[in-house]
């Protein structure tokens, strides 16, 4: 048998493709009756008997989110996965190798207490991509730049989701993190609380901070960091993507110089609640198989489910220079 998204050979019992990672199980309806809009988010009752969204006039198709891979460069992977808890998957992941030595990275966590989450992480990272590789591409623009004009265009597209006006949920949002990878150098940009760690036997660092409650609860030191954790505000994030974006919306924006050899991971809080710190995530990435950026990807989504997969788990991979794991 071959799989209907990517024609790769599968066995009568899997559950999921192995060379894509999409699900293989039939949807119980079809997504005319079961979501809304892939594309601009209209409610069902906006789809056709067909499949077509009287809106925008998208034709719906039978696709699955649960398990994605991706992998455009033998150094470059990521996956996504749906976990163990959640009904849906409202991560979302796109990678891009844009020549030999720009790669660009973009991972987005649907904040699930808004209208259409899954839409918004969707929107978001294909536009930011698609921005980047514009910015660059034409060689105008600096990576820091065009990670601005990424987040800006982010922005935008989870801004235009339909939404209802009337409901108490509030509008589609999401967060973000990206990097672009040039020469060594990684600039990378985010809002909220999706992070980039870079992970090395050397020495391992988290490389942006939390757009979080709890930060800003300890850096005006009203909490001791022991307090501010036990607080059910903890993980509230304080910066987003969306309509009612409470800022300007720029993203957080740093510059890291690739060492010699080691991993920069990109990864939503589906990964890191079970890890953060950095030490403790390269352990459960030493775990890997090898060192191979399709096996990393795989093995730290397989760690996450393993510890529990209480939410969407998605982690993006560059493997810098020749390392193997553990080396």
């Amino acid at each position: 048998m071959n799989c209907y998204q990517c024609s790769g050979t599968i066995a009568v019992d899997d559950r999921f493709c192995e060379e894509c990672g999409v699900s293989l199980a039939a949807p119980s309806t079809p997504p005319s009756i079961a979501s809304s809009c892939q594309k601009c988010g209209a409610p069902p009752r906006k789809i056709d008997a067909e499949g077509y969204c009287i809106e925008c006039g998208f034709r719906q198709v039978a696709i699955s989110t649960d398990r994605i891979e991706l992998q455009p460069a033998p150094n470059l992977a990521g996956a996504s996965d749906r976990g163990r808890r959640h009904h849906q998957n409202e991560d979302a992941i796109a990678l891009n190798q844009l020549d030999p030595d720009t790669y660009v990275l973009v991972l987005c966590d649907g904040v699930s207490s808004s209208q259409h989450p899954e839409l918004a992480s969707q929107a978001a990272a294909t536009a930011c991509i698609q921005a980047i590789e514009i910015a660059l591409q034409d060689g105008s623009q600096e990576p820091r730049t065009a990670i601005e004009l990424g987040v800006a265009a982010a922005l935008q597209a989870v801004s235009q989701i339909p939404i209802d006006p009337t409901s108490s949920i509030d509008p589609s949002s999401t967060t973000i993190v990206t990097a672009i990878v040039r020469a060594n150098i990684a600039t990378i940009g985010w809002l909220g609380d999706s992070r980039a760690y870079w992970l090395s036997p050397e020495k391992s660092l988290q490389l942006t901070q939390d757009d979080s409650w709890m930060r800003d609860a300890i850096e005006s030191g009203m909490y001791t960091p022991a307090a501010a954790e036990a607080s059910p505000h903890a993980h509230a994030i304080v910066r987003w993507l969306g309509a009612d974006t409470a800022d300007d919306g720029k993203p957080n924006l740093m510059t890291f110089a690739l060492p010699s050899g080691g991993y920069l991971l990109l990864c939503t809080d589906g990964l890191w609640n079970y890890a953060p710190d950095p030490a403790y995530l390269y352990h459960a990435l030493q775990q890997a198989p090898d060192y191979e950026s399709r096996s990393i990807a795989r093995h730290l989504i397989q760690y996450a489910n393993q510890q529990g997969g209480q939410d969407n788990i998605t982690v993006g991979i560059f493997v810098a220079g020749d390392r193997e794991i553990g080396a």
